[in-house]
């Protein structure tokens, strides 16, 4: 078994996403099984789940949470067993009531060869984070 160090992986992240006024259509999934099949990304996890009028969450299959569109057909069962009860409360607060959403824990496997020298030359991520693309727009807009 290779040590922790050694293991070729790329950066793990998660998303929340969130549907108010009506279920997902299956476009954005679609989307992400094309990052899957070019070996851009590895869904780890994908749960979906509804948030009800009293904050509580409730697990939701894909044929509720979509509909049953085909796109999201193909993620049905993917668990890596990483999400947990505490994630699910987490997800609670930042969605709102009677909305339904998706967790989607996945690994950037293009960004794997790079992370895997990084930690075998001895260096290590110490910090990460995103910019949203709002926050671009703005900050070039404000340029001109």
């Amino acid at each position: 078994m290779e040590s922790a160090d050694a293991l070729v992986a790329g950066p793990i992240d998660y998303i929340v996403l969130e549907w108010q006024e009506h279920e997902p259509t299956g476009e954005a999934f679609a989307e992400l099984l094309s990052l899957v099949e070019r070996g851009l990304v590895r869904v780890l996890d994908l749960a979906f789940i509804r948030k009800q009028d009293d904050g509580s969450i409730v697990a939701l299959t894909w044929q509720e949470a979509a509909g049953g569109v085909p796109e999201i057909e193909v993620f049905d069962g993917v668990s890596s067993g990483l999400l947990g009860d505490e994630d699910f409360a987490e997800v609670a607060g930042a969605m709102a009531p009677n909305s339904a959403g998706a967790i989607l824990l996945y690994e950037n496997v293009w960004a794997a060869p790079f992370a895997t020298a990084v930690r075998r030359s001895g260096g290590e991520l110490v910090a990460s984070g995103r910019i949203p693309v709002q926050a671009i727009l703005d900050a070039l807009e404000a340029e001109d």
